[in-house]
C-alpha cells in the first residue's frame, strides 16, 4: 500500500478499527474525543465527504497518511511499513452499524476490556514489534506484559505497559489505545532527586535501551522516571515534578512539546531540557531507531544529570 492509496480509505471506518467512535454526527461532521490527548469536549473532526481531519486541539489536519503519522508516532516509510503487517487486523472487519445523528457514551463492547496479563512478552508480532523499534527484550519483559483485551467481542494481544492507576497503555505494530483508567506512571524511589520526564513509554524504553547499550554515556544511578502517557497530565503532575531538585524533560520535539518545555524552563531553573540529544528527531525513540553501529561508537555525548 502506497500513501495514495491509504488516503482513499475512509477515515471514519479507520478510526473505528482503531476502537474510535464519534461522539456527534452533523451531516458529513463526524466528531470524536481526540486520539491525541485526553479531553471532555469533542474537538477531533472528520469530514465524511472530503475525508479529511481537522483537530481544533493542536490545529493540525490532513489526510490519512498524516493522521497515521501523528497517530503511530512514526515516519512515512515507518507507516507504510506497519500497514503492510495489518493482514490479521483489517479495519473493515470492524465497521460498525450506522449510529444515530447524536450520541454519547460507549456500549461494552466498545470498551477495551482487559482478559489477561503474562509475561514474558512470546508472541513473535510482538517481539518483532519490538525489534523494529529498537527495543531489547529483556527491558522490554521487565517494564512490560503481554495484554490480551476484547474489542468488539474479538480478542487482541498486545504489548502492555501499566499505569499508577493500574491501567494499561497497549501497543502492537497496528494497534495504539489505552484501556481504563487513564493515568500516568511513576517509577523509582521518592528520595531520589532527579526525574526524568517521558511523554511515552516507548521513549521511556527507549532511554532504558541507550543507557543499557551505553553508546550514549549515562549515569551509573537512575533517576525517577516519570510518563505521562499523555502531554495532557504534564499541568497535572508540576506539583510532584518540583518536589525533586533537578527535571529532566524528554518530551517530543513537536510544536505541543517544545511550547511546554521552553515555557516551564522560563519559570523554574529545575528543568532541563534533554531533547538536544534528539534535535534532529521527533522523539527519543525515532533517534534511537536512527543509530547503527558505527554512529554508536561516534556518538557518545552524555545526557546530563
Amino acid at each position: 500500500m502506497n500513501c495514495k492509496e491509504f488516503n482513499q480509505l475512509d477515515i471514519v471506518d479507520y478510526l473505528s478499527s482503531l476502537g474510535y467512535q464519534p461522539v456527534k454526527i452533523n451531516r458529513n461532521d463526524y466528531w470524536y474525543f481526540s486520539p491525541f490527548r485526553d479531553e471532555k469536549t469533542a474537538s477531533f473532526k472528520v469530514n465524511k465527504k472530503f475525508n479529511v481531519w481537522y483537530d481544533h486541539g493542536i490545529q493540525k489536519g490532513g489526510k490519512l497518511v498524516d493522521f497515521g503519522v501523528r497517530f503511530y508516532n512514526c515516519t512515512v516509510p515507518e507507516l507504510l511499513y506497519r500497514l503492510t503487517q495489518q493482514n490479521s487486523l483489517s479495519f473493515h472487519q470492524q465497521k460498525t452499524p450506522d449510529r444515530p445523528a447524536s450520541f454519547s457514551g460507549a456500549g461494552e463492547k466498545e470498551k477495551i476490556v482487559v482478559v489477561d496479563v503474562r509475561d514474558p512478552i512470546k508472541l513473535l508480532a510482538l517481539q518483532e514489534y519490538l525489534q523494529f523499534r529498537r527495543i531489547p527484550m529483556d527491558i522490554a519483559n521487565r517494564f512490560c506484559k503481554e495484554v490480551d483485551f476484547n474489542l468488539y467481542d474479538r480478542k487482541y494481544s498486545v504489548i502492555g505497559f501499566q499505569n499508577s492507576a493500574g491501567g494499561y497503555e497497549l501497543r502492537s505494530d497496528i494497534f495504539k489505545g489505552s484501556s481504563s483508567p487513564k493515568e500516568v506512571t511513576l517509577i523509582g524511589k521518592d528520595f531520589s532527586k532527579e526525574i526524568a520526564v517521558f511523554e511515552g513509554f516507548m521513549d521511556f524504553l527507549s532511554y532504558q535501551a541507550i543507557h543499557h547499550r551505553k553508546f550514549i554515556m549515562l549515569p551509573k544511578q537512575q533517576p525517577n522516571f516519570l510518563v505521562l502517557n499523555s502531554i495532557g497530565f504534564f499541568e497535572k503532575m508540576k506539583p510532584r515534578l518540583e518536589q525533586h531538585p533537578s527535571i529532566h524533560l524528554y518530551l517530543d520535539r513537536d510544536n505541543k512539546g517544545l511550547e511546554i518545555t521552553k515555557e516551564v524552563m522560563s519559570f523554574n531553573r529545575k528543568y532541563r531540557d534533554e531533547s538536544s540529544i534528539y534535535q534532529n528527531h521527533k522523539d527519543l525513540n525515532e533517534y534511537l531507531m536512527d543509530q547503527n553501529p558505527e554512529q554508536r561508537q561516534s556518538q557518545r555525548r552524555g545526557m546530563r544529570f
